[in-house]
């Protein structure tokens, strides 16, 4: 959970960054030629606490709805493995980008030991708590809306498929958090999804399995569920990473979205 130089020198507050050649748009606004204060600014201190938003959300929703949907003779084992893969997922695809603590009891400890700039452990702190409150938030939605099966099945496909492209997209494909243990985390991202939201949709999260599925079986009940659920977790995945897109223009394009286009 160690985060880059960076972000983890506690008095250094310089935050300028020298922009890569060949990506400027004229002279800095502080007279240093190619220098872009704002792009340090959104690296080091938005960046962070979005990622910490995003894993609290996504680690908290799991955890949460593991326990929900915990049925009868697992015991503890069920929430225990899916709290443990879910933590492990997101620290492995979002750790790069905060040190992934999700956590503010780890946050104060790692400011103590100077491992966090004083000036993110308050943005971290909320960020986490607004993560778990989304995440408890998306977790309770089922059981507010029992009696609806099919809103019900979407809401859950939709967060499970945004929770795997997550992975896929950050583990895999971001050049600045790929990871050689991407297909690991892909595989045991769908083992966490199904010990904790199998109960609610059977958490497809591929819609060419349940075609196959439908087409072999002739059922077609609620088929457009696998569809449109997880078409539009992708769509969220992509939103939520691509969402600083256009400040590329403003020479601020960091490592979240450096994607291949």
């Amino acid at each position: 959970m160690a985060l880059s130089e960076s972000k983890t020198e506690l008095w250094d507050l310089d935050i300028s960054v020298i922009q890569p050649e060949g990506k400027g748009l004229g002279p800095a606004t502080d007279g240093t030629s190619g220098t872009k204060p704002f792009r340090g600014v959104f690296e080091q201190f938005v960046q962070p606490c979005l990622a910490e938003l995003l894993g609290s959300s996504l680690f908290i929703f799991v955890g949460c709805l593991s326990v929900i949907e915990n049925t009868e003779g697992t015991g503890r084992l069920q929430p225990a493995l899916a709290h443990g893969l879910a933590l492990g997922i997101v620290i492995a695809v979002l750790g790069e980008i905060s040190g992934g603590h999700f956590n503010p009891a780890v946050s104060v400890s790692v400011f103590l030991i100077g491992g966090l700039n004083i000036i993110l452990l308050v943005p971290y702190i909320l960020a986490q708590i607004c993560g778990g409150m989304i995440g408890a938030g998306l977790a309770k939605v089922p059981i507010c809306f029992l009696t609806g099966k099919m809103f019900t099945s979407h809401v859950a496909e939709v967060i499970m498929t945004l929770f795997l492209t997550m992975v896929v997209c950050m583990g895999a494909v971001n050049e600045c958090t790929r990871s050689l243990l991407a297909p690991l985390c892909i595989g045991l991202t769908v083992t966490a999804d199904i010990l904790a939201g199998g109960a609610v949709s059977g958490v497809c999260m591929n819609p060419a399995r349940a075609f196959g599925l439908a087409m072999v079986a002739n059922y077609w009940s609620y088929h457009w569920i696998y569809w449109v659920g997880p078409m539009s977790g992708a769509l969220l995945t992509a939103s939520f990473i691509r969402y600083c897109r256009p400040l590329i223009f403003w020479g601020l394009d960091t490592c979240l979205y450096n994607f291949p286009v």
